[in-house]
């Protein structure tokens, strides 16, 4: 099997940093202490690839674009071609998949979000040739169905699979998005392996959330911290602690009072106390509580923390488990297990964090 890896090095980035993106944010996200996730992710995967294919022919593009992190997994890939000078940019992406798809792979593994998995699935469309794809997820915001849940999984998948099905490309308008308001458009149907561990769309909807998050302020404690996650949901508790919060960014209450608002990684553990609780609700129809759209509350924060998760019933209908992605192995198996889902004022459903 040939596959065709495409790495976009500064996916991310403005994740931890309170950026909600990177499109156009690279210098902005640098001047405030942003570090790439990518090439770390890809590394993951790969890794995941060469333990149970060694022997896999494996493609890619110079540098961070995937050779280096080909070679940290112990693979010897085939260069198609190198990134300009500088920054990469979609163009580099859309270059690098041209170049892989004339070299007939059987899969474009690509690591990234949303705005490069548009990248990806317009090329490979524009080629005109049936070639799938799979995303390792390395974005701040995953709206498209064609990611695995964790780079571990996409090696897996990768190696294995044998089988492919159409699967949405959504994005979303990153200022928008800045602004408080998720603007998701269809972008382009694209094959990809079928696979357990493939993620689902991100559904927009949600259901009445009053009575949660009235519960969730009758049990607010006096000297503790919360750290309060974006979404409808949680918003909801924002509004009932009388507050507007920022819908897409996270902020910090203590004692009545507006601690930080839309925080990065660095503002929310200066904001920290001795005892903290965060509060985050699972992405509708993906199940993410941690790793989708709340990079900030970052491996550090969340080992200084409590968490409660929150979640409408009719969100939590369509969700069978739920997931974390945070990067960090040991925070993320210390989360796994079954966990109580507040869903109303008093009642609490189980479900298993995988």
């Amino acid at each position: 099997m040939r596959i065709g890896v495409v790495v976009n090095p500064i996916a991310g980035m403005g994740g931890r940093v309170g950026l909600k993106g990177t499109d156009g944010k690279v210098a902005e996200a640098r001047d405030r202490g942003a570090e790439q996730r990518a090439p770390e992710r890809a590394v993951d995967a790969l890794s995941a690839l060469y333990d149970r294919s060694p022997d896999v022919e494996l493609l890619t593009y110079g540098g961070e674009m995937g050779a280096e992190e080909a070679r940290a997994t112990g693979f010897d890939p085939e260069i198609v071609g190198e990134p300009g000078k500088g920054d990469t940019s979609a163009a580099d992406t859309r270059e690098a998949v041209r170049k892989l798809v004339a070299e007939e792979v059987d899969l474009i593994l690509f690591v990234g979000g949303d705005g490069t998995a548009v990248d990806v699935a317009e090329t490979i469309a524009e080629s005109e040739e049936d070639v799938p794809m799979l995303g390792v997820p390395a974005g701040v915001k995953i709206y498209s169905s064609v990611f695995a849940v964790t780079p571990k999984a996409a090696g897996r998948v990768a190696a294995s699979f044998d089988r492919v099905e159409e699967r949405e490309v959504n994005d979303i308008d990153e200022e928008a998005y800045r602004a408080g308001e998720v603007r998701a458009e269809l972008k382009a149907i694209a094959s990809v392996p079928i696979a357990e561990s493939l993620q689902s769309s991100k559904q927009l909807g949600g259901g009445t959330v009053e009575s949660l998050a009235a519960g969730v302020a009758d049990d607010v404690k006096p000297g503790v911290t919360y750290v309060l996650g974006p979404g409808s949901t949680v918003g909801a508790i924002k509004s009932e602690l009388g507050f507007d919060g920022s819908p897409l960014g996270v902020d910090v209450w203590r004692d009545g009072e507006v601690v930080a608002r839309d925080a990065n990684e660095d503002e929310l553990l200066a904001a920290l106390g001795d005892e903290n609780v965060i509060v985050v609700s699972p992405i509708g129809g993906q199940g993410f509580v941690f790793g989708r759209g709340n990079h900030q509350i970052s491996p550090d924060v969340i080992r200084r923390s409590d968490v409660q998760i929150v979640a409408s019933k009719t969100k939590l209908d369509g969700i069978g488990v739920l997931r974390t992605d945070t990067g960090d192995e040991d925070v993320d198996e210390s989360l796994r297990g079954w966990r109580k889902v507040r869903v109303g004022r008093f009642e609490r459903r189980m479900l298993k964090l995988s």
